[in-house]
């Protein structure tokens, strides 16, 4: 009977402790759901703050009163938003270098600028040139230079925020210009207030909070056609 009753409380103990070890487990399983739910929330009402963000410097750019306010040389404006601040950037693609328009020259500029050898700017100038003369149709992306010979990876990220698709000049609006490629092809430095930043804009809007971050750049076109319902239309997007 001892020895019996000996087994029926190792028995017992030996659940208990299998109890202990499940429920353990469950209470961190849903500790680690619950960090993970307030972390995805926290994200959503980062990434909401910031298309917000994005809204009213549209609607900002639409209103003929406070456009003049929204300078588009990538001069920082902060917005409170939902308790958080919003940091938006405007850019106008006419102070960017037009790949279907500009010269391979300005290209191996902008490249040697950006690292780029001499051999290496030469070549992508060079294949830039092949392109327009084999294939009529215009770039459609810009991704379509990373297949250009002496593109790297490195390269083409240094390269990628002074580069458009949608100026239409051949050389870029010296106003709205970068710094970088400003010096790169030895253009002025205007005031870009009051100048006319044109209907294809670049905004940057970010949000940054403890423990998330959220970012938005669109490119639109404000205004695609007179009388039309869509006050813009999207040429690009990025989260």
């Amino acid at each position: 009977m001892k020895h019996q009753r000996g087994v029926a409380l190792l028995l017992a103990l030996w659940v208990l402790a299998l109890l202990s070890v499940m429920l353990g487990a469950l209470a961190g399983w849903v500790q680690l759901q619950s960090r993970q739910a307030a972390w995805y929330r926290q994200h959503a009402s980062a990434e909401f703050a910031a298309e917000a963000g994005l809204n009213l410097a549209v609607q900002g750019l639409l209103d003929p009163l406070q456009r003049q306010h929204w300078v588009a040389d990538g001069r920082e404006t902060v917005l409170p938003f939902d308790g958080v601040h919003v940091h938006i950037r405007v850019y106008s693609e006419r102070g960017k270098l037009d790949l279907n328009s500009a010269p391979g020259s300005d290209l191996a500029r902008l490249a040697k600028a950006c690292g780029a050898s001499q051999p290496q700017a030469a070549a992508l100038a060079q294949g830039l040139e092949a392109r327009r003369r084999d294939d009529a149709a215009p770039l459609r992306v810009i991704e379509e230079i990373r297949q250009l010979p002496g593109m790297s990876q490195a390269l083409y990220s240094q390269m990628l925020p002074d580069l458009t698709l949608w100026s239409g000049l051949d050389r870029p609006d010296a106003a709205f210009a970068s710094p970088l490629l400003r010096r790169a092809l030895h253009l002025g430095s205007p005031s870009a207030v009051g100048a006319t930043p044109g209907d294809v804009l670049l905004i940057d809007s970010r949000v940054e909070r403890p423990g998330s971050h959220a970012r938005v750049r669109t490119t639109l076109l404000l205004s695609p056609a007179p009388g039309s319902a869509q006050p813009y239309r999207v040429l690009g997007w990025q989260e």
